[in-house]
Formats: C-alpha cells, structure tokens, sequence
C-alpha cells in the first residue's frame, strides 16, 4: 500500500534548471573555465559535489571547489532565484494526495533557505509534512543519501511504501538504490528515454499532467503498484 510520495523540487515542482545551469556556467567562467550551457544543464540534478567534479580536476577543486560554491550560491540568491516560478497546479496535485490520505514528504538538493522559498512559491508549505535538503544529506544525488533521509524523517515507511517523484535521471538512479520507485516529469528537460533508461516507471508532462491523469497513476494508492502510464505529447 501506498502510504508516502517523495518529491524532487527544482525541474519538478518549480521551473528553476534553466538559472542554475546559467549560476554555475557563470560561476565556471569566474574561475577560469567556460562551459557550454548544455553541457551545464544536463548535470543539475546533481548538487554542487557531484557537479563540479565533472568540469574540474581534483586538484582544482582542493584548491577552490568550496569557494566556487559559495560563489554559485550567493549568485543564484542574489541574481536568478527571484525568477523561479512555481509550475502549474503543484499546489492541487498536493491537496488530491493529501485527500487519499498519502503523505508527502520533500526531497532535494538545494539548500534549506531556498527550499523555504520554493515551498512558498508552489504554494504547499502547509501540505508538506516532512523535508529534507542537502543540508541533510553527505553525498548528493545520484547518491541515496537524501531520499534515505526523507524516509528516516517520514519514521514508519518502507521504501516499498513510497514513490518518489523526479525530473531527472539522478532522481531515479538515486531512489533505485535504496529500492524506491520514481515517477518521472518531463518538465526539468530531461528526455523521456533517459528517464525511462534510469528507472522512472511512468512519465507525465509536468504536476498538471500527473494531476490531471492522478486516478490512473502510480501516485493514487488504488494503483501504486502497477501503473506505467506513459507521457502526454
């Protein structure tokens, strides 16, 4: 029985992936290294330990991998967050899972303060009953270590009893580690076939679509266990 949904935030819940991958682009090129912006974005998902290590050396980040993070975050506060939009109906897919009586827990790899202000941008900081960031977490995605920490935090769930919901791969490489299933969401920009090829059982286009199509997905408890619904056009 399904009894927690986990939910990824940035790509998934809030259209972020486009300015973290433009923080960190602009963040490479301060310390000396430019990086195409595809190349950028196909990595978020990950937070900054796994990210940087693809574009630097160890010896580089041992000498200033953690300034360039603090770099990246002070200038993702200070010039993109602002632009983060919720998506469409976050806020009533939530109100549905909360009426099947589904917990929900979220799961990501941003920092605790801009989590805060994702929550109250999707409108669903009153239906969130548990959190975990990378603040919680050693390693981040497609390490387990997050989601591990939201299922601590939920106390009494089994990961058979939960699902996660993602936008990337690293959601559902890191969930299939500790035997949790992802639901995948196209709208982090992700292809589906690499969804897929990483684990998600279903896709849909965004919460609306998983709102809209909720009764047939892996989400409504009456079919957690089988459903593999496939993307809307």
């Amino acid at each position: 029985m399904l009894k927690a949904i986990i939910f990824d935030i940035d790509g998934t819940l809030v259209d972020s992936v486009d300015l973290h991958a433009r923080a960190w682009q602009e963040a490479f090129r301060h310390f000396g290294r430019e990086v195409e912006f595809e190349q950028v974005r196909h990595q978020i998902g990950k937070g900054g330990d796994q990210l940087m290590p693809v574009f630097f050396s160890e010896e580089e980040l041992a000498r200033f991998g953690e300034e360039m993070e603090k770099f990246r975050g002070d200038l993702f506060k200070r010039e993109y967050i602002s632009r983060v939009r919720a998506f469409p109906q976050v806020r009533e897919l939530f109100e549905r899972i909360r009426r099947d009586g589904t917990r929900i827990a979220l799961a990501s790899s941003a920092k605790q303060d801009e989590l805060k202000v994702y929550k109250e941008l999707a409108r669903i900081t009153d239906l969130v009953e548990e959190e975990t960031s990378a603040d919680d977490a050693e390693k981040s995605k497609p390490h387990p270590d997050i989601f591990e920490a939201a299922l601590d935090a939920l106390g009494d769930i089994e990961a058979g009893e939960a699902v996660v919901v993602g936008d990337t791969p690293y959601d559902a490489e890191a969930a299939g580690k500790i035997k949790l299933r992802t639901v995948g969401v196209l709208c982090g920009g992700f292809p589906e076939a690499e969804l897929r090829a990483a684990g998600c059982i279903a896709i849909y286009r965004d919460p609306s679509d998983l709102l809209a199509r909720y009764d047939s997905s892996p989400l409504a408890s009456k079919s957690s266990s089988s459903a593999t619904n496939a993307a809307s056009d």
